[in-house]
């Protein structure tokens, strides 16, 4: 039998093939009752549906941010952009206050934190479902806002364990 048919592959295997694909860098956030902000770094996400406008992330089970989502019922995609790259890393430290190091703002309405200086594009979600997968859990969000963070600028990635931006900056090339 071969290693895909038995599960032998090990956690850093999997790590490592899935750090060789590049992906968006998001953070995600919600609130709690009391209206403190939590929040962590994703590059598990994608879209899932247009109609009706569907997301999903990837949260892990051990996070302190997946209760609080799954009590509050909505959360915030901010999509990071190159200059982002200090909120990425802020929400994947363990430090408890991980809001102090990046400027935010309370959506209006929803009270969900945005990284406006940090991230491109927001999206507001609301839960429709939650599927345990593994160690971490799906999380199906319904997209009920969107919008733009002031300047537009190129999308942060990850891969390779390092961070790029997309799309890459051209070098100009003197002509004769």
């Amino acid at each position: 039998m071969t290693a895909a048919t038995t599960g032998t592959v090990s956690a850093e295997q999997f790590r490592e093939l899935m750090g060789a694909h590049p992906s968006s860098v998001a953070v995600i956030t919600t609130i709690d009752e009391q209206g403190t902000p939590h929040g962590f770094t994703c590059t598990a996400l994608c879209a899932v549906s247009l109609d009706p406008p569907m997301l999903l992330v990837c949260a892990a089970n051990t996070g302190r941010t997946l209760p609080v989502l799954t009590r509050s019922g909505h959360f915030a995609v901010n999509l990071l952009h190159t200059r982002g790259q200090r909120a990425a890393e802020a929400f994947t430290s363990r430090t408890a206050d991980r809001f102090s190091a990046v400027p935010w703002r309370p959506a209006p309405g929803s009270g969900l934190p945005l990284l406006e200086q940090d991230a491109h594009t927001v999206a507001e979600c609301r839960v429709v479902r939650l599927d345990p997968a593994g160690d971490h859990t799906i999380v199906l969000g319904e997209v009920v806002r969107t919008g733009s963070c002031g300047d537009p600028a190129q999308a942060l990635l990850y891969g390779l364990r390092t961070y790029a931006t997309w799309p890459p900056a051209t070098e100009t090339t003197p002509r004769d």
